[in-house]
């Protein structure tokens, strides 16, 4: 008697979830994370009180919905960990980045906030810690090949790709000021050449 089964959530339960996060993804894309959370509870066909039960906050609901769309940036790293070259494999990773980043419009403040904050209670937290580490295991591989400075930190690539997504969606940025602004932040990290 002392083993209890897990049950499974209910099917109408299941079936709520994945609409609340096929609709904030759509109001994410068209609207940015900003977007109004009744009309994501409404356009899923439930009231603000299931979206609520499922997501407390905001927040709670973007981690769910980057969740979902991390399986790419998963891909991506996957790619990137067969290229050879320490210093090509974090500048491949940090683009990955930027592009997960910018997935929705007004995505970067709120991942910037949870990485400063280190909040165990905002569910940003947790996602933003992995891909620091993942960013920290790039630079140290790239610093063991004489690369990268070595007062360089995972941590400020973190930011440094967070904060080139918060200008590609903030900007009207050309592909030319992306590469001088990419080219910057670059010779900023990188060892000096002779």
């Amino acid at each position: 008697m002392g083993d209890k089964q897990e049950r499974k959530p209910r099917a109408d339960v299941q079936r709520n979830r994945a609409a609340l996060l096929d609709a904030a993804q759509r109001h994410f894309l068209a609207h940015g994370v900003g977007a109004s959370l009744e009309a994501v509870a409404k356009d899923a066909g439930v009231g603000p009180g299931t979206l609520y039960r499922h997501f407390p906050t905001r927040e709670a609901l973007l981690a769910a919905v980057l969740q979902t769309r991390s399986a790419e940036l998963e891909q991506r790293r996957a790619d990137i960990d067969h290229i050879d070259a320490p210093a090509e494999a974090l500048r491949q990773w940090l683009r990955a980045m930027e592009d997960y980043f910018s997935s929705f419009s007004g995505l970067p403040e709120p991942l910037m906030a949870a990485a400063r904050a280190q909040d165990a209670d905002n569910p940003l937290t947790i996602p933003c810690d992995i891909l620091v580490k993942a960013t920290d295991d790039y630079v140290r591989a790239a610093q063991q090949d004489g690369h990268v400075r070595d007062a360089v930190t995972g941590y400020d690539l973190f930011l440094a790709a967070v904060s080139v997504a918060w200008t590609m969606g903030a900007a009207d940025l050309d592909t030319e000021s992306l590469g001088r602004l990419r080219t910057l932040i670059e010779s900023g990290y990188r060892e000096p050449t002779e």
